[in-house]
């Protein structure tokens, strides 16, 4: 498939690349975490991220004084498996050039999204940008196998912790796995297998 920029003007409607923010400390910090040996990891807050100069700053200006949190997604991937969408934007740092594979929220129909509608798109180590709320997303995929990749997750605090305990409602009730994440998996994932929502129809993209 191809693969865009966040630079070119296909990003628009997914996200948009922000400005004015330090990201050197926030790098060197996540580089000091030793990536697995395969797949990945993910956790919602990492103590010495946030205590990185950007943390406030991104809490204050980006989120508007909302509390946040800044943790990571790293290792090695280079598959779909599935997407997922919260309230919120999200923001991502990479130590290296990443690809993130996005789709539309409104592109979900009767419960369902074509992997068709999937789009890639690189972004270059240390370059801060937003994936907006409406835009679906999921680990992101690594350029070099060596290298894996280690990117930065900014989110409103709490996100990503816990299911909260209640009765669904709705369809999109069930679909919800952790605090502000709804998930959509492909039947090939492990996700899938492990009773999430099977909203994902055709392939299963490999960048590889």
């Amino acid at each position: 498939m191809k693969i865009y920029s966040v630079l070119d003007p296909e990003f628009k409607p997914y996200g948009q690349v922000l400005k004015g923010y330090d990201t050197a400390e926030l790098v060197a910090a996540m580089k000091k975490i030793p990536l697995p040996e395969s797949g990945t990891a993910y956790e919602p807050g990492i103590e010495s991220l946030e205590a990185c100069a950007i943390f406030p700053l991104l809490g204050t200006r980006q989120y508007g004084g909302m509390p946040v949190q800044l943790g990571m997604c790293w290792g090695h991937n280079t598959k779909l498996n599935c997407l997922e969408y919260h309230r919120d934007s999200e923001v991502n740092v990479g130590d290296v050039d990443f690809v993130l594979l996005l789709a539309r929220q409104e592109e979900i129909v009767d419960g369902k999204l074509d992997t068709s509608k999937v789009r890639a798109f690189r972004v270059p180590a240390g370059l801060p940008v937003e994936v907006y709320a409406t835009s679906l997303h999921y680990a992101p995929c690594h350029l070099d196998a060596e290298a894996g990749f280690r990117v930065a997750v900014v989110l409103p605090r709490g996100t990503n912790t816990e299911k909260p305990d209640f009765t669904p409602v709705s369809e999109e009730d069930t679909w919800m796995t952790a605090r502000n994440k709804w998930l959509l998996a492909h039947p090939d994932s492990s996700e899938a297998k492990s009773g999430a929502h099977i909203g994902l129809v055709g392939e299963n993209i490999d960048i590889a």
